[in-house]
């Protein structure tokens, strides 16, 4: 045919085996980290309402969603927890009785190979539910909130965790979390910081399952405008000045094309978190049918690779690793 195009872009696509060595971004077991929700008390497996599949765990019954997802390929875990009381500064999150330090102890004995993540914040240790130390006219006192979240982190790394994850989007947490660790002389624990966290209407669901949600007001005081990709790039580029190891990017799904701005400018390791509102979003969707289950999966997840990140947090992290080792049904 007279004038037909030369490139045919087909013939690396029609045969399937060429097709799958030819695959530039892959989603592998390894790049996976599962949050759990720990909580107070002893033989507690409680479902959450706001998130169906997940459930709340006693630090006993850990075992029960740690092997599985170790069989299967999963051994990296994020750990939030439920306190027995909070107060006005959140000093539960530092107490070494609390559900995440006997957690991350328990299960460092039990599974010493595993990779423990701390949440360090104070929403889910404060009565009023803000993210760190109030100040009488109802703002977050940001430096106040440094000694409270360098506490929380020291305590978290004496208990076991071999990375802090500062999520509450101060400035200069990292650099005292780092100062704190490394004066405790615990240099080898690492900060993911929660770099690009936006002020995003996708944490619902999550701030139900830990009783986090601020009793007056809201957070866009000191967590990231979605309108403002610059100024999320610029915050998220001097955690890196002030030493964090790891950056965050949440929530991954709508945060893509800020993911793909990360890795233009930094060579740090990213993580793109994957959060409540996503994992309900996709939960919804194939529940009624109107999406394939494991495509959907794999493909959501797969674009959170592709964006840039080089792991994924996400609730789904045990049914990824299934069907990432048994492989994806055909079609």
């Amino acid at each position: 045919m007279s004038g037909f195009p030369v490139v045919r872009m087909r013939r690396i696509r029609e045969n399937p085996v060429l097709r799958d060595m030819l695959s530039e971004v892959a989603i592998e077991r390894r790049q996976l980290i599962l949050p759990i929700f720990v909580c107070p008390g002893e033989g507690v497996s409680n479902p959450i309402q706001s998130m169906p599949g997940v459930c709340h765990w006693s630090v006993d019954l850990l075992p029960q969603i740690v092997e599985p997802a170790r069989d299967i390929g999963v051994n990296a875990f994020l750990l939030f927890g439920l306190p027995t009381y909070k107060d006005a500064d959140g000093t539960s999150a530092f107490d070494p009785k609390q559900p995440v330090q006997r957690a991350l102890t328990a299960l460092k004995e039990k599974y010493p190979g595993i990779f423990l993540i701390a949440d360090t914040c104070m929403c889910e240790y404060t009565s009023h539910g803000h993210c760190g130390h109030l100040r009488r006219d109802g703002r977050v006192d940001n430096d106040l909130t440094l000694a409270l979240l360098s506490k929380t982190a020291v305590s978290q790394a004496e208990a076991g965790a071999d990375m802090v994850a500062p999520s509450d989007m101060m400035d200069g947490r990292v650099a005292a979390i780092r100062a704190a660790l490394d004066e405790k002389g615990m240099s080898d624990v690492g900060i993911m910081s929660y770099a690009a966290k936006l002020a995003s209407a996708f944490y619902g669901p999550f701030r139900d399952a830990a009783g986090s949600a601020p009793s007056f007001g809201d957070r866009r005081g000191y967590q990231l405008p979605p309108t403002n990709p610059r100024e999320i790039i610029r915050d998220a580029m001097l955690d890196v000045d002030e030493g964090a190891d790891m950056l965050i990017v949440k929530p991954a799904g709508p945060c893509l094309d800020i993911a793909a701005r990360l890795r233009e400018r930094t060579d740090l390791p990213l993580v793109g978190y994957a959060v409540s509102g996503e994992y309900m979003m996709l939960h919804s969707a194939i529940s009624s049918g109107a999406l394939d289950r494991e495509r959907a999966l794999l493909e959501y997840h797969t674009a959170i690779r592709r964006s840039g990140c080089d792991l994924v947090i996400t609730s789904f992290a045990g049914e990824l690793a299934r069907i990432l080792k048994d492989g994806p049904k055909k079609g």
